[in-house]
């Protein structure tokens, strides 16, 4: 994940459960993107260091677990630039700028001036991310496949260049459950319309009275369509035994979205009352996250010193 804000409930259900749970099944290595954070945050980057720190200990508050797992910061192996570099000869300017993803980010972030050679090359230096620990597997969502299918078209290319180093990685597809911002829109840290895991609970109740609702239901008496609403969606997933009675009253008109949306402010709170305890205890004690966060970064750099030994190897390098 990239340190450019807060962590949100999007990251909570989009990943980082399943992150949790692939702990016990694969040897894992979770990295603090700064170096793609800095490609687009480049014009200010002076929250990049704090939103480190931040990213961490939202991943161990929702479970990582930095004995089983290398928890480490990408600027802190310096061979995930080095293998970048050498991908980057090679790597035509067409299969960048094809690439959904970039279209989307300079969508997305229209505001910054993002038309870099710095963030054409980002899927570069993924591709570099994942290849230089031998993955076998990346977990991804659907929409992201595509950055998969290139980092595979850059080990292929690689290997006919200078012999078998990379092997096919597979993508390890997970289901991640529609949960759209405060807006209705895609939950994003660039759109500021997410509910974060730190949040308090005075922040939590704010966002919740400004959430999107039902657009066809304007009066109280009006009879409700959860199915397209978004606080019903939140419900389902935080609480699902309560879901069906939010259903029930929504439909037949019997609560009104306001009070929902108190209902539902609780609800959140509680769900992550236990990450924001842990959070908060974490972040008092920031140099026991920089020890987690080298200790993470001497096991990465063992694995991937390793890799770029064969790369050298291959491409004829002292």
């Amino acid at each position: 994940m990239r340190p450019t804000g807060p962590l949100h409930l999007g990251h909570l259900f989009g990943a980082l459960d399943n992150w949790v749970k692939l702990q016990s099944e694969h040897d894992c290595f979770f990295m603090i993107a700064d170096w793609h954070a800095l490609m687009s945050e480049y014009e200010d980057p002076s929250k990049i260091s704090q939103h480190t720190i931040e990213c961490a200990a939202d991943w161990i508050a929702a479970g990582i677990d930095h004995e089983k797992s290398a928890i480490f910061v990408q600027s802190h192996v310096k061979e995930h630039l080095e293998l970048y570099m050498i991908f980057s000869n090679f790597v035509p300017l067409g299969w960048l700028e094809r690439c959904p993803t970039y279209k989307e980010q300079l969508r997305e972030l229209s505001s910054r001036q993002l038309h870099t050679y710095g963030f054409l090359g980002y899927p570069v230096l993924q591709a570099a991310d994942i290849l230089l620990y031998k993955a076998d597997a990346v977990p991804v969502g659907k929409d992201q496949i595509p950055h998969l299918e290139l980092t595979n078209d850059i080990a292929e290319k690689f290997n006919k260049l200078y012999g078998s180093v990379f092997s096919e990685i597979k993508p390890l597809l997970t289901k991640t459950p529609k949960l759209l911002g405060i807006d209705g829109k895609k939950m994003s840290k660039s759109y500021g319309n997410f509910i974060a895991l730190g949040d308090s609970e005075e922040a939590i109740k704010k966002k919740c009275s400004q959430m999107f609702t039902d657009p066809k239901r304007i009066k109280l008496i009006d009879k409700g369509h959860p199915d397209q609403c978004n606080l019903y969606a939140y419900y389902n997933l935080l609480k699902r035994g309560y879901a069906s009675e939010v259903y029930d009253y929504c439909a037949k008109a019997h609560v009104g979205c306001k009070e929902c949306k108190k209902n539902l402010a609780g609800v959140i709170s509680d769900y992550l009352s236990d990450i924001r305890k842990k959070r908060e205890k974490l972040l008092k004690n920031k140099s026991d996250i920089r020890d987690i966060l080298k200790d993470g970064a001497e096991k990465a750099g063992k694995a991937a010193s390793e890799t770029m030994s064969e790369v050298k190897k291959a491409v004829g390098l002292l």
